[in-house]
């Protein structure tokens, strides 16, 4: 059982820049969550650049997920690929403590785009392994990590213009998200013509098509970086 969820995030600066900020992301105002960051391991190979660092964060939970998880800091690992040629960043992380509580699969890929700015696409794949609270806390991953990505989009903003204060902006950012629960089921169509339910009918299986497609593509690449990094999972 698991939800996944897709936001994307322009951010009106070039790919150099926002590559600069990300290793210098924190602190800042919006990061309280983030106690720690070590890195422990940075290579080149094949001209990429391929880091793993280690976080721990903190966040509060309702008074039902009390008897799950306690407010302590969970551990987080960062794997990262740099690869100045195509001018891409691509970041995996997961938590590596409470993972049968829920477990976060997260992937960003920032990318060059052709007006110059840099385009942010996250993915996420939550999973919960308890019985009869699944889908809640299925629920709850997903909210608190749509709360934890306007921190993080605000957050960067701030270290950006802190970094390049002389940036010009000719851009308003953009930001847009969709979440999935893979489990949910689709509503019946309204009732219409054929021809309408037809249309009904090919959107929900498209719909279903781009979900399953999302969540391989998730899949697929966790288990790439993985892979890289030779991590067990």
């Amino acid at each position: 059982m698991a939800s996944h969820y897709r936001t994307e995030t322009v951010f009106d600066y070039s790919w150099k820049q926002v590559v600069q900020a990300y290793w210098n992301r924190y602190p800042n105002p919006a990061s309280h969550h983030v106690l720690t960051e070590d890195t422990i391991s940075r290579e080149i190979r094949d001209g990429k650049l391929y880091s793993r660092r280690i976080l721990s964060k903190t966040n509060s939970v309702p008074k039902w997920g009390e008897r799950f998880y306690k407010n302590t800091p969970v551990k987080i690992i960062e794997d990262s690929v740099l690869d100045p040629k195509t001018k891409t960043l691509i970041t995996f992380t997961r938590n590596i403590g409470f993972k049968k509580i829920m477990k976060v699969d997260e992937i960003v890929e920032y990318s060059e785009q052709k007006d110059g700015r840099t385009l942010a696409i996250r993915r996420a794949y939550i999973s919960s392994q308890v019985f009869g609270f699944s889908r809640a806390i299925r629920a709850f991953g997903i909210e608190r990590f749509k709360s934890n990505c306007h921190k993080a989009a605000s957050g960067f903003n701030y270290v950006l213009q802190r970094m390049f204060p002389n940036q010009q902006h000719h851009h308003n950012a953009i930001e847009s998200s969709k979440s999935v629960d893979h489990h949910h089921h689709h509503a019946t169509p309204p009732a219409g013509t054929q021809q309408q339910q037809q249309q009904q009918q090919n959107k929900t299986e498209a719909i279903k098509k781009g979900i399953s497609n999302s969540l391989e593509f998730v899949k697929g690449q966790a288990s790439k970086v993985a892979q890289m990094f030779s991590v067990k999972n």
